[in-house]
């Protein structure tokens, strides 16, 4: 597994994230929204500081106001050029993956399932061909989160080949309890490309550090050894956070 952290979780800048993924040997996850609003590097020069430092990239796609399953036309055309132009950085940064919601839908009214699924649909095509591995997140956290369980993502996933899948554990968690993370995985572990990493209570996701909430990691820890992907850190407590998650899970792949 090729270990990566979200500096955008940890709260951290990039000066700071280069040093520590360097140390550890870690990648990095950018955060495609931040880049959208902030005056930050351009995909050029992260990458050209990332092979002077060892550092490989993932990336995470636009999900802050964003909704490619959106029921408004302009809306969902406007999260589609979003990810287009995000495809086109992170085909720039060199990233191994990228990571894409799935979107929402405001009510669960049959009509309003079935015209968010379409969207989805049109947009997923029309991100085609993908000019680097794109995987699908599971979500599940709110009512408005359109897919549910991994029936629904491996049905979307089989419908659309070019994508992978990214299971989020502490997701998973939240919407399905301690199984969540085994389920989605024994579901969908043959279209599995990246993996997000991080803790909580089963209640909401706190982006804790690993090893600090419910998340059951024992129970994962042999496939974890067995994944040869690529995997981040979303975890909150800065350096500290990424160090202590780092930490633990040098400890269970060693177990």
């Amino acid at each position: 597994m090729r270990l990566g952290f979200s500096p955008f979780n940890a709260e951290m800048g990039y000066e700071e994230a280069f040093r520590l993924a360097a140390e550890l040997g870690l990648d990095l996850e950018v955060p495609y929204d931040l880049h959208e609003v902030l005056p930050l590097p351009d995909a050029k020069t992260l990458r050209a500081t990332g092979e002077a430092l060892g550092v490989g990239f993932t990336l995470h796609l636009p999900f802050v106001e964003m909704n490619p399953a959106s029921l408004i036309p302009s809306v969902r055309a406007l999260a589609e050029e979003r990810l287009k132009r995000a495809l086109e950085f992170g085909e720039a940064l060199g990233a191994k993956v990228g990571v894409l919601h799935t979107g929402q839908v405001p009510v669960r009214h049959p009509m309003a399932l079935s015209l968010a699924w379409e969207a989805l649909e049109k947009t997923l095509s029309a991100l085609l061909p993908l000019p680097f591995p794109v995987a699908l997140e599971n979500l599940a956290l709110s009512e408005e989160d359109l897919l549910r369980g991994p029936e629904e993502l491996k049905a979307l996933l089989d419908r659309f080949p070019h994508y992978g899948f990214c299971l989020d554990v502490g997701h998973a968690l939240v919407e399905l309890g301690p199984l969540g993370p085994s389920l989605y995985w024994e579901a969908l572990g043959d279209r599995l490309i990246h993996l997000h990493l991080h803790d909580n209570h089963a209640r909401r996701d706190d982006h804790l550090p690993v090893g600090t909430g419910a998340v059951p990691w024992e129970r994962l820890a042999p496939r974890l050894k067995g994944f040869l992907a690529t995997a981040a850190l979303e975890v909150g407590g800065n350096i500290q956070g990424v160090r202590q998650s780092f930490s633990r899970l040098q400890t269970l792949l060693a177990s």
